[in-house]
C-alpha cells in the first residue's frame, strides 16, 4: 500500500471505469478525485494540484491529448499516465511527445496499472543517495536536484518530467556513453531485455538539446549519447 496519501486526478468519463479506478487506488491507500471530461480535468488540476494524473484520450468536450497538450504549459513536470483503448503505435508515440509520462493500454489488469502509477511517483521524486552532491553545475546551467529545478544563465528552464529525468541520468554518467536502452528501461520503464524500436528518445533528447545547449549532448553512432561536462 502507499505510505502516504498522495492525490491522483483522473480523467475519465466512463462511470464503471471511473469506479474501479477509484476502489482500486483508494484501497492502496492514495487519494483519489474524479473529473468527467477535459475542460473539467483542467479546471480540478489547477485548483487541487495533484501529484499525477490519469488521463483518458477518448473524452468528451476536450480529448486526452489536447488535456495535455494544455497540461505541459504550466505543469511541466506532473507525472501523467495515459490511459486509452487505442493501441497503435502512433497514438502511443503522440502521448509521449506531448509530455506523457506512461501509456496504458485498455483493458488492463489492476497490478499493472498499480505498479506503473507506483513507479511513475517514485520517478518523480529525487531518489534518495543517487548524487552526492545535490547542486550539479555545467557551462551555465545549474541543475537542483533536491528542488528538481533547472536554471540556464540564470532562467527556469522547463523541463518536461522526461526531460529532466534524461538530464538526471547523464548526470549520474558524466562522460559515459548512456544507451538508448538504458534510457528506456530507466527514464520510460521498459523492459530491458526487450525495449520498444521507438524514436521516443531520441525525440526527447533533440528537445532537451534544445533547452540546455546542443553542445552539451554527444551522440554516439549505434550506440546512444553522451554528456560533454
Amino acid at each position: 500500500m502507499a505510505t502516504s496519501k498522495r492525490l491522483i486526478l483522473v480523467v475519465e468519463d466512463d462511470e464503471a471505469m471511473q469506479m474501479g479506478l477509484r476502489h482500486n487506488l483508494e484501497y492502496e491507500g492514495y487519494e483519489i478525485v474524479v473529473a468527467v471530461d477535459g475542460h473539467d480535468g483542467l479546471k480540478k488540476l489547477e485548483k487541487l494540484q495533484p501529484d499525477l494524473v490519469l488521463l483518458d484520450v477518448m473524452l468528451p468536450r476536450l480529448d486526452g491529448f489536447a488535456v495535455l497538450g494544455e497540461l505541459r504549459k504550466t505543469h511541466p513536470r506532473l507525472p501523467v499516465i495515459v490511459l486509452t483503448s487505442k493501441s497503435l503505435e502512433a497514438d502511443k508515440l503522440q502521448g509521449f511527445r506531448l509530455g506523457a509520462d506512461d501509456y496504458v493500454t485498455k483493458p488492463f489488469s489492476v497490478q499493472e496499472l498499480l505498479a506503473r502509477v507506483s513507479a511513475v511517483l517514485k520517478r518523480a521524486q529525487p531518489a534518495e543517495g543517487d548524487e552526492p552532491e545535490s547542486l550539479l553545475r555545467f557551462g551555465t546551467t545549474e541543475v537542483d536536484l533536491a528542488q528538481r529545478t533547472v536554471l540556464r544563465d540564470g532562467a527556469t528552464v522547463p523541463l518536461a518530467v522526461k526531460e529532466y529525468e534524461m538530464l538526471r541520468l547523464f548526470l549520474r554518467h558524466r562522460g559515459d556513453v548512456v544507451t538508448r536502452e538504458q534510457l528506456l528501461h530507466d527514464v520510460w520503464g521498459y523492459p530491458a531485455d526487450n525495449p520498444p524500436n521507438t524514436r521516443t528518445v531520441d525525440n526527447h533528447v533533440a528537445k532537451l538539446r534544445q533547452k540546455i545547449g546542443p553542445e552539451w549532448i554527444e551522440t554516439v553512432q549505434k550506440l546512444g549519447y553522451r554528456l560533454l561536462a
